[in-house]
């Protein structure tokens, strides 16, 4: 397939943000504020959950992917919890979406409107389009490969995205994922942004990926390169004028399965936070 041919036609694009926009109305928006004990379980640990919102929302969002592309391979999260041999997809599939469905869980099940929808279109394992909903207030930040980023409201207003020109670390702002990092490497990473000027965690990459492309924020530096929270924001963020590479300053890719990734407004500041002490093997 040519470049074009790999992009998605806007038909296509406007399919899927009313499909994210009907499950975060029918099935997100009733379970928020809303979930018995029983409908929330921990899965690796008491701070990973899972509730029944996240697994009702991935069917639905599969099956409308499957309804806009037939034939393509879809990875969600809480299918690849139960067999991980889905995300092979990811670099082999012609097509692939990926989904999260009720990314920052945590805040979800604890009531707090800090939570979105991800989703993100791969051709032959690259990100085409990169979409992310916040079903709490009906808008949704969406990139298309070599189209840019906008924002786009519950009424159809639209607007470009770009980020803010900070360039050193002293007067930047941004996030770090303190959660996912612990004992002497939650200090190493604390230590790694000490001459910020803020540093603080969301517990939800679909915000802090619409942060960084709206110039709200400078940079996030993640430990879980996991693909359904990273594959559509970096696209967003790329495409709005940020910089992401990992750590280790190889690129980040969809395939990618272990490093610290470095998202920025400006290469200057990815390359001064790249210079920092990084816990090896993440979190």
């Amino acid at each position: 397939m040519t470049a074009l041919q790999d992009q998605l036609s806007d038909v296509e694009a406007e399919a899927f943000v009313a499909l994210v926009r009907r499950v975060g109305r029918d099935i997100v928006m009733p379970r928020f504020r809303n979930l018995d004990a029983a409908e929330i379980e921990a899965k690796a640990d008491a701070s990973d959950l899972v509730t029944v919102a996240d697994r009702e929302a991935e069917l639905a969002l599969a099956e409308g992917a499957r309804a806009i592309l037939p034939g393509c391979a879809v990875v969600g999260e809480e299918a690849v919890s139960e067999n991980p041999d889905l995300l092979d997809a990811i670099g082999t599939a012609e097509t692939c979406v990926v989904i999260d469905p009720v990314d920052g869980t945590f805040n979800f099940a604890r009531g707090i409107a800090v939570f979105g929808i991800i989703l993100a279109v791969l051709r032959h394992g690259q990100t085409v389009m990169g979409l992310l909903y916040d079903p709490v207030m009906d808008d949704w930040a969406i990139a298309r490969r070599g189209q840019g980023a906008e924002l786009v409201d519950a009424h159809g207003r639209r607007r470009k995205l770009a980020t803010r020109a900070c360039t050193a670390l002293a007067e930047a702002e941004g996030t770090v994922p303190l959660d996912l990092a612990r004992g002497t490497r939650r200090v190493e990473a604390l230590q790694a942004v000490a001459d910020a000027r803020a540093a603080r965690s969301l517990r939800c990459s679909c915000h802090e990926y619409r942060m960084l492309a709206t110039g709200q924020a400078d940079f996030s530096v993640n430990a879980a390169v996991k693909v359904w929270d990273h594959a559509a924001g970096v696209l967003l963020l790329q495409e709005a004028g940020g910089h992401v590479t990992l750590a280790d300053s190889n690129p980040y890719a969809p395939t990618c399965r272990e490093g610290w990734i470095i998202a920025t407004g400006t290469p200057a500041l990815g390359a001064e936070l790249r210079a920092r002490d990084w816990p090896i093997g993440g979190a």
